[in-house]
């Protein structure tokens, strides 16, 4: 596969990981235009490459994973405009959330506006102890425009995600665990560490199975349709995979199952 250059992002593959880094760390890693739609490409290309096990998102320095949006971009854009902006960033996060490989956020330190956005559209956060979570975007007379409004409840329910929302206030590393926003918590250093050890636990079982499982619980949440329905659909398909083979002939033969890639 062609290496593809970035100006906003490091993206490094090592032992079948794809490690994406948002690289504006004189910007505390703000999201502008530019940085949102390579964030889009990466993650596509990652989903494309059959060597990858999993998608690692994270952002350069130790104080921000990423702050927010640019707001420079945002003086004097017309109401179509911000719709525009919006839809763009909707869609790049949407691929993030369906992408049929486990994508982790490595949350480095402050995760606002767009940034919490972003973490939430992956399946997975780990948050080193210092980092902070927040929805800032009453401040600047906005609200939440990537979707925070709609993933924050999801994941801590709407009480918690309206005070949060409404309040501007930001919530550590600890009460974003106790929430449920976070699924760890680890000192800086082990951050990354715990995030590939995550993606090689994931990657030790079914791809097949697992792609299955993100595509039934994104449906859970799709307006429209019928999760339970899917569900069947996808339990239905795992039948006619070598993967579910393997599984069964490992398990009758009580050893590890040895899956396709």
């Amino acid at each position: 596969m062609n290496k593809t250059i970035y100006n906003n992002l490091l993206v490094d593959i090592s032992d079948g990981i794809m490690t994406i880094t948002v690289n504006r760390p004189d910007k505390l890693n703000a999201l502008n235009r530019e940085t949102i739609r390579e964030i889009g490409a990466a993650i596509e290309q990652g989903a494309g490459d059959s060597s990858i096990l999993g998608i690692i998102l994270t952002g350069s320095g130790q104080k921000a994973f990423v702050a927010g949006a640019d707001i420079a971009e945002f003086t004097g854009i017309s109401v179509e405009e911000g719709k525009k902006l919006s839809a763009a960033g909707h869609q790049v996060f949407k691929s993030i959330e369906t992408c049929p490989k486990p994508v982790l956020a490595a949350v480095n330190g402050f995760a606002l506006g767009g940034g919490c956005e972003l973490a939430m559209s992956c399946h997975l956060r780990l948050a080193a102890d210092h980092a902070k979570f927040g929805q800032p975007e009453v401040k600047l007379g906005l609200i939440p425009g990537y979707a925070g409004t709609q993933r924050l409840v999801q994941l801590i329910g709407k009480g918690k995600a309206m005070e949060y929302l409404m309040t501007a206030d930001m919530m550590d590393a600890a009460e974003a665990n106790r929430l449920g926003l976070v699924n760890y918590v680890t000192k800086g250093e082990e951050l990354i560490p715990k995030c590939r050890e995550m993606i090689r636990k994931i990657s030790l079982q079914s791809p097949r199975a697992i792609a299955g499982i993100i595509h039934c619980v994104d449906a859970y949440f799709k307006e429209g349709v019928d999760g339970f329905a899917e569900e069947t659909e996808e339990f239905g398909k795992c039948f006619g995979t070598d993967d579910f083979r393997e599984g069964v002939a490992a398990f009758l033969e009580k050893r590890k199952p040895v899956f396709s890639r």
